[in-house]
């Protein structure tokens, strides 16, 4: 194999998955917010379809314009300490729409708590490297 040539299963090619980052088929609830100039435009619900680093795509429930600027809210199936609800929220832009489905590409994103259930905060023991069984939150608050 000289210089130029290409690893095996690596061609020049046009056909196949061209994408850069690997995604992940997750189906997750969501919302979404279009904005354009840090005012939003309009809001709803969907569904993700799979997620990258790169960006997301997912079901806006309609059709939406591609170009402008969304921040997506999605609900985490994992919670903080077996606790509390979290949610990755992620801003970019919308790279291509069709039909109902709309591609993002991420340009930031983080996790977010979203607040304690109610059934769980009367149960919370405080959080030490001690664990006490007898120290409840209610009893330090």
């Amino acid at each position: 194999m000289d210089s130029k040539s290409k690893p095996a299963g690596e061609c020049d090619g046009i056909g196949g998955d061209r994408r850069q980052h690997r995604r992940y088929r997750l189906q997750m609830e969501l919302k979404w917010k279009l904005i354009r100039r840090r005012r939003v435009l309009d809001t709803g619900t969907g569904q993700m379809i799979d997620v990258s680093s790169g960006g997301i795509l997912f079901d806006a429930g309609r059709p939406l314009p591609e170009g402008l600027d969304v921040e997506l809210s999605i609900s985490w199936p994992v919670q903080l300490n077996n606790v509390t609800p979290m949610q990755l929220v992620a801003n970019g832009k919308i790279v291509r729409s069709n039909g109902r489905q709309a591609a993002t590409q991420t340009v930031q994103h983080e996790f977010r708590t979203k607040g304690i259930r109610t059934e769980h905060r009367n149960g919370l023991v405080a959080a030490s490297p001690y664990p006490s069984p007898s120290v409840s939150y209610r009893q330090i608050h």
